[in-house]
């Protein structure tokens, strides 16, 4: 994906006495849907998945948000878990997608975390979504654990010895659990070297307040032991009544045991798998990840 152009509108939304930060890129067309992009996380932010914007030059507005608590949506730092919770991130896209007037012709991208929360959007049936792209998410944060087991076992012995002591001690802050934090990622998050400063801005904001990926997520991709540890999808997929299309890396954190139950259960779906990518193929395979997204978009009906 090429640079970012400039945005034709950003600001704030209100949300329940808050802000959500949005950016609109293109015109909008009422004949080709509104492209809104759910980042990931929870707790991360919009600036690694700016080169989604390029899909303005193929013709289809696009929507960046910050969700709640991150980026330059408004900060929470004393909330608890009680606060951050799968329903109040559905009720904030939902609010987006009136305020902007795209609510009667969208099509949801969600990367990772935010691919679980476009499909669960999904799952409620909206009449004004068009299709769905579920990029490197799970289906099921169990099934996600699991295989992070199997992750792990492949690490250097060393590595997971070091990072295993810390999740026992409770240090996942030091610098030493970072530093072998940085093996698995190298792996499995992004391969690309050094790492695009788009991805390094995401990483840097979430550093400076990791309320939400702390509460939600835990310390790591892979120590999961936040408020979605025990989430799934598979009883709604079902219920996803849009074209989709699944992509997913062959190095990808989210493994396919991971990624099955999306094309197992959603009624029309594509599955594509990035054979020399792990999380970020919109970094790693950058031209077959457009040219991916380009033909599925075209497919949909206008």
């Amino acid at each position: 994906m090429s640079v970012a152009p400039r945005a034709r509108a950003k600001g704030w939304i209100p949300f329940h006495g808050y802000r959500t930060w949005y950016r609109e890129t293109g015109a909008p067309d009422a004949r080709r849907p509104t492209v809104v992009v759910v980042h990931g996380g929870p707790g991360a932010t919009h600036d690694y998945l700016l080169g989604l914007t390029a899909l303005g030059e193929d013709g289809w507005p696009v929507v960046h948000y910050d969700q709640l608590g991150n980026g330059a949506s408004s900060h929470l730092p004393g909330e608890g878990p009680e606060f951050w919770t799968v329903e109040l991130f559905l009720e904030e896209l939902d609010n987006l997608l009136r305020h902007l007037g795209v609510a009667d012709n969208y099509v949801l991208f969600g990367h990772s975390w935010g691919g679980v929360l476009a499909a669960r959007h999904a799952a409620d049936r909206p009449a004004g979504l068009r299709g769905l792209v579920v990029a490197n998410s799970p289906a099921s944060y169990v099934l996600w654990r699991q295989e992070m087991e199997v992750l792990r076992a492949a690490l250097p012995p060393e590595v997971d010895a070091v990072l295993r002591r810390h999740e026992a001690a409770g240090t996942t802050d030091t610098a030493e659990y970072a530093r072998a934090v940085r093996v698995f990622n190298d792996r499995h998050v992004c391969r690309v070297d050094p790492w695009p400063k788009e991805y390094l801005a995401t990483t840097m904001e979430t550093a400076n307040d990791p309320t939400v990926y702390h509460t939600m997520n835990g310390p790591s991709e892979f120590h999961v032991v936040g408020t979605l540890k025990d989430f799934s999808l598979e009883d709604r997929l079902a219920d996803i009544a849009v074209p989709t299309l699944v992509i997913s890396g062959a190095h990808d954190e989210a493994t396919p045991v991971t990624v099955r139950p999306y094309a197992d259960l959603i009624p029309d779906v594509r599955w594509e798998v990035f054979e020399n990518s792990s999380h970020m193929p919109h970094f790693e395979e950058p031209e077959r990840f457009r040219a991916t997204l380009v033909e599925f978009l075209k497919g949909l009906r206008e």
